[in-house]
């Protein structure tokens, strides 16, 4: 896909709508304007449904999804928002960016953010790292990240080091709910800049900063090349492991970090990560280490240069997604899933989804599981045992692409091994569409896709 400029020139409604050949591409003006007027009814929240419906040749299916990414591209640029500043090198007098949270999110949160560039642009695009800064005095704190990431070996590279607006109670987290509106909406602008490579974007922090990114990482393992908390450590329910498939993965803690038993933590994250590369070993890529004699203060230089030598694969043929709730949020897609109806059965549940793509088969395991705590320290559930239950329910969408389906062919679907569809899938302007609104990644705009009940 080519990449594309980006500009923050705001233009009427009519305005956008006058230009719409140059968005449209291989479509005509009418597709044109229902594709971006279901784009922008996406940005803002609302729940329009998308009424493109149109099939298109397999010899088209690049052209259609440049122009579908064209369209969101506008939508995007001309959507009233702040946007991201320009970016600048660290020896450069810094300017700083300011983001709103939504109030209905975080009352009066106001978030700094510097933006470091390193190096000179590569062909592809910049890699981007989202660094988060520890507990303590914010400012102190926010200024240790810019000499830190300004030093860190791992350029050409950018660079975002927010502060966190408010630093007291759980609103010093780096995975609530409003500090996720502003993750996406940062993978949301740097994709449609297209000065960024979308697929080498990497989160990392440190103390606090290693607790949020363990968990983000996680949460939003799809969009990530990899992730490197340090002098951190989550109990495991909160940052399912097996979530990070297809990622790199690196925490490092002091063996000596004795304070939440973070040293604890980073052991158990390791003995799991390790056990699932046994049976996955081509999918689990980490770097964890207990490092001897140290405590919460460790030597922070190796984790960017590590994961710099990763970079995303967006189609993975497995991938597994244990849909949890973070701050009372769900996702509700995951690399080439969607969920339209969820199968679990309370709130306490949580449903895991197992996708293996081969020979234009997919393979879907869908089951529900329960935690058991079995083991706290200092008061913090720290070991848990888990009871899996087939789901019973649900409907999900599958997005193909032709990158792991010869659409040529017959697409089978067995879902608890059971046939759920079998049968030739026809590429749709609608899948484009809404693979593009869910996913706002220029590599997930998808050509087909597949509904199927779980039953």
């Amino acid at each position: 896909m080519r990449r594309i400029g980006l500009s923050y020139v705001m233009i009427s409604v009519f305005a956008l709508f006058s230009v719409l050949p140059a968005c449209a591409g291989v479509f005509s003006k009418k597709k044109a304007k229902k594709v971006s007027s279901y784009f922008a009814d996406k940005l803002q929240g609302g729940t329009a449904v998308c009424g493109c419906n149109d099939k298109i040749d397999l010899d088209e299916i690049d052209a259609v999804r440049e122009s579908v990414w064209e369209c969101w591209r506008k939508a995007v640029n001309d959507f009233n928002e702040e946007k991201l500043i320009a970016p600048y090198a660290a020896t450069e007098p810094r300017d700083t960016g300011y983001w709103h949270l939504p109030e209905a999110l975080e009352p009066k949160a106001v978030m700094p953010y510097y933006f470091i560039k390193k190096g000179d642009m590569p062909s592809d695009g910049y890699p981007l790292y989202l660094y988060m800064h520890g507990s303590g005095d914010k400012e102190r704190e926010w200024e240790t990240g810019f000499r830190l990431c300004a030093s860190f070996e791992d350029s050409p590279s950018l660079h975002f080091v927010p502060q966190i607006p408010n630093a007291y109670g759980e609103l010093y987290r780096w995975a609530i709910q409003s500090k996720q509106w502003a993750w996406e909406k940062l993978l949301r602008l740097a994709f449609v800049d297209g000065n960024f490579d979308a697929n080498r974007v990497y989160f990392f922090g440190i103390s606090e900063g290693g607790y949020g990114s363990q968990r983000l990482a996680s949460f939003y393992a799809d969009y990530l090349a990899g992730a490197g908390p340090m002098a951190g450590g989550e109990p495991l329910k909160n940052a399912p492991m097996e979530n990070l498939a297809n990622i790199a993965f690196s925490l490092r803690t002091g063996e000596k970090d004795y304070g939440f038993a973070r040293n604890y933590m980073t052991y158990n994250a390791a003995m799991t990560i390790d056990s699932l590369r046994k049976v996955h070993p081509d999918n689990y890529m980490f770097f964890i280490e207990l490092l001897p004699g140290m405590g919460h203060g460790i030597d922070y230089s190796p984790t960017t240069p590590w994961l710099r030598k990763f970079e995303r694969n967006p189609h993975p043929a497995y991938f597994y997604w244990e849909d949890y709730d973070m701050y009372g949020r769900h996702r509700t897609g995951f690399y080439n899933l969607r969920v339209n109806e969820t199968s679990r059965e309370n709130d306490e549940q949580r449903t895991c989804y197992e996708v293996q793509i081969a020979d234009n088969v997919i393979t879907l395991t869908v089951q529900n599981v329960e935690y058991t705590t079995i083991e706290e320290i200092y008061g913090i559930p720290m070991m848990f045992s888990k009871k899996y239950t087939p789901a019973t329910k649900g409907n999900v969408t599958l997005f193909l692409n032709e990158q792991l389906f010869d659409l040529d062919k017959p697409v089978k679907v067995v879902v608890n091994g059971k046939e759920a569809y079998n049968g030739m899938v026809k590429p749709s302007l609608k899948a484009m569409a809404e693979s593009c609104a869910e996913y706002f990644d220029p590599e997930r705009v998808f050509p087909a896709s597949v509904d199927v009940t779980i039953e």
